[in-house]
């Protein structure tokens, strides 16, 4: 299995190769090989800036003579006309790189804006915003790095990392005490330790989840009245289990589910819908 280091790599790997192909061939028949410059990181949007130190990583893994200046980091409130960078060497590199690492910006800032922006919603709460496995394929490390720089948490990396059981296992399963055995049957077998988290429907899979003493419960598609009786029955039969809110939950009504007591609210739209966050890669 790939480190997250080595996945980041191979994604910045066929960032160039689809962006670049046989070559730049406007750059490479406009700038001589010789010619040295200098571009800055102009932000055009209010927001949280990030994905610089990924930047970093694009820029040296292209030519690792280009020498990049910080002045403004990952998580910094950033306005219009703030410079948060500025990169110096050869022009070629500079432009041929240019459009990778201002969509890998663009995108993650927008994420962390946006990150941001819910949690803020929660503010005086315990209830931390959560992100989904709804992200860009091949981007899905650097997109949950942005949630986290936006001030939210992780939900599992992959299919690897937890054991969440939705209702699709629930139900193929015959139930969600026959899921969370064989769960850790397979887990003892295969000497693994992961947590298990269970979706349910109803209070009757509420109690069922209970039961079998799984780490977190997830209510899905609860109204905030429900979610506030279910956390009472949860909270009421064993403290200790965590509690996430997930499905038809937007900015106007995220509060609402925080103040029923949850430990957690999932919202896709933190990676699924975001707009980017405007800047430009301009010579000085």
């Amino acid at each position: 299995m790939k480190t997250n280091d080595q996945l980041i790599d191979d994604l910045i790997d066929l960032a160039f190769a689809e962006d670049i192909g046989d070559g730049d061939h406007t750059t490479l028949s406009t700038i001589p090989a010789s010619e040295y410059g200098t571009q800055r990181l102009i932000i055009k949007e209010e927001g949280i800036l990030a994905g610089v130190e990924i930047a970093r990583r694009v820029f040296e893994r292209f030519d690792p003579s280009l020498e990049m200046k910080v002045m403004i980091g990952d998580g910094e409130h950033v306005r219009p006309g703030d410079v948060a960078f500025t990169v110096t060497g050869s022009v070629r590199s500079l432009l041929q790189t240019e459009r990778t690492m201002l969509n890998i910006m663009q995108r993650m800032s927008g994420i962390a804006t946006t990150t941001a922006r819910y949690q803020a919603e929660l503010k005086g709460l315990k209830a931390k915003v959560l992100d989904t496995r709804k992200t860009t394929p091949g981007m899905r490390l650097l997109e949950k790095m942005a949630v986290k720089i936006g001030g939210g948490e992780n939900h599992r990396i992959g299919l690897f990392d937890m054991i969440l059981i939705k209702d699709n296992h629930t139900d193929f399963a015959g139930g969600i005490p026959q899921a969370v055995a064989s769960c850790r049957e397979y887990m003892r077998r295969n000497h693994k330790k992961l947590r298990i988290e269970q979706e349910v429907r109803d209070t009757d899979e509420i109690l069922q989840a209970l039961e079998a003493g799984v780490d977190r419960i997830m209510l899905d598609n609860f109204t905030p009245e429900r979610t506030a009786e279910a956390v009472r029955l949860i909270r009421s039969k064993n403290p200790a289990v965590e509690i996430e809110s997930s499905g038809g939950i937007t900015i106007d009504n995220l509060r609402a589910y925080g103040e029923c007591g949850v430990d957690y609210i999932s919202v896709g739209a933190l990676t699924h819908s975001v707009k980017g966050l405007d800047m430009s890669f301009k010579a000085m």
